[in-house]
């Protein structure tokens, strides 16, 4: 049984990730969700992972921050050494100004990969962007 429902759930990714591929982010939206709603089974926790962080990247899409990063969060939270969430909520929260908690995490994408060169360059950029604002003061 748990054989089946991991086969389903490779299934159920790969065709959420089609959808997303193809812009319909409402059909990957949609599959992921269900993906996710499964919870993670045996051997399932980076299927898992993936799903919510590509469902954050369809609310990063939709301009919808907050959504985006609880799905990262939730990603992070399933697989710790899993690194492209990590980027991708730095990447929110540094669109956000934070960037502190942004070069936090694409430190830690580094930590877990340090060929990741986009977390290196958008790590340089956080640290210029962070000085550049405090110059101005703000």
């Amino acid at each position: 049984m748990e054989r089946v429902q991991a086969v389903g759930a490779v299934e159920l990714l790969a065709a959420a990730q089609a959808q997303l591929s193809a812009r319909r982010l409402s059909a990957a939206e949609e599959l992921y969700s269900r993906l996710i709603a499964r919870g993670a089974g045996p051997g399932a926790d980076h299927h898992l992972a993936t799903a919510l962080n590509d469902r954050g990247h369809i609310k990063y899409l939709r301009v919808e921050f907050a959504a985006a990063m609880e799905d990262y969060t939730a990603a992070i939270e399933c697989q710790p050494g899993f690194e492209v969430p990590y980027y991708n909520r730095g990447l929110v929260l540094y669109r956000l100004g934070c960037f502190d908690e942004a070069m936090k995490d694409f430190r830690k994408v580094l930590e877990l990969n340090p060929q990741f060169e986009d977390a290196a360059l958008s790590l340089k950029q956080a640290i210029l962007d962070k000085e550049e604002k405090q110059k101005r003061g703000y």
